[in-house]
């Protein structure tokens, strides 16, 4: 009989990948939860993957392109707005979510013992898998609008893997540091929110990075997301703007947040439950 010896964690050196490894059937239990709790008892279940970011391009083709008259650089609008939304809501979906993990389980955490960095990770995965089908609704308006000759994709789009893997570290970093730091400091979990929407208008989702003023422009780059998504919107419109240093900026920054935050988590996990 296989004896398991479960002992605390005192430090980031003590987190077990292999003991990650071993649980991955619990990992792709968490996913298949997540999908059939969001889209319970709905008329159109999964088809909500695909209407929910076009109706924000929509809404944001009217707000931004019609109303406030925001310059796209002859880039049809829906494929320009759908081009910010989907990589963000990918981003926003890992951070809000994971920002929150303890308050949504400590009735399981409490009952059961298992890594509990996993169910972060399955939250990024379901996520990865929303993005898919955002993604699919994406290439196929490139296509057309490339058919149309109104958009130039080139050879960056092979750093769509990366840009990935940086905006999912970047979310659950940050996630699991702030679900990490709301056990003692509840006021951050009201500000998560209200604090992803201010994020959203310092993140060029809706507008490039190039329209706006110098003086603003510097400040914006400082984001980490920023590069991201102006690579992701080049790779694939042939416009914004691609910078191999923000880039590396932005990978530092993730590494740095995801780091931190796994540090932290581990360290707060196994006496989390006396707090909530």
């Amino acid at each position: 009989m296989q004896k398991i010896h479960i002992t605390a964690k005192k430090n980031l050196f003590d987190l077990n990948f292999k003991e990650l490894w071993e649980y991955r059937d619990l990992i792709l239990m968490f996913v298949k939860r997540d999908f059939a709790a969001t889209y319970k008892q709905t008329i159109l279940g999964p088809l909500w993957f695909l209407i929910q970011p076009l109706l924000i391009a929509i809404t944001f083709t009217f707000v931004f392109g019609r109303v406030t008259e925001i310059s796209t650089s002859g880039i049809p609008k829906v494929i320009f707005y759908l081009s910010g939304i989907i990589i963000w809501t990918f981003f926003s979906e890992c951070f809000t979510k994971t920002a929150t993990v303890f308050k949504d389980n400590y009735a399981l955490f409490g009952k059961v013992y298992f890594p509990r960095l996993i169910v972060p990770l399955s939250i990024c995965i379901s996520s990865l898998i929303r993005f898919s089908i955002h993604f699919f609704l994406f290439i196929c308006y490139v296509c057309y609008y490339k058919v149309k000759h109104e958009i130039n994709p080139n050879e960056f789009i092979l750093l769509t893997p990366v840009l990935l893997i940086l905006m999912a570290g970047l979310g659950l970093g940050a996630g699991i540091l702030i679900s990490s730091l709301t056990i003692r400091y509840r006021d951050l979990s009201y500000l998560i929110s209200f604090g992803i929407q201010l994020l959203m208008f310092a993140t060029p989702v809706f507008y490039m990075v190039n329209n706006i003023n110098q003086e603003y422009r510097d400040v914006i780059m400082l984001n980490p997301l920023s590069s991201i998504i102006e690579t992701f919107r080049f790779a694939y419109l042939g416009v914004g703007n691609y910078s191999f240093a923000s880039l590396s900026y932005s990978l530092f920054f993730m590494m740095s947040i995801l780091i931190l935050g796994t540090f932290v988590f581990v360290k707060v996990e196994n006496s989390f439950i006396d707090y909530i």
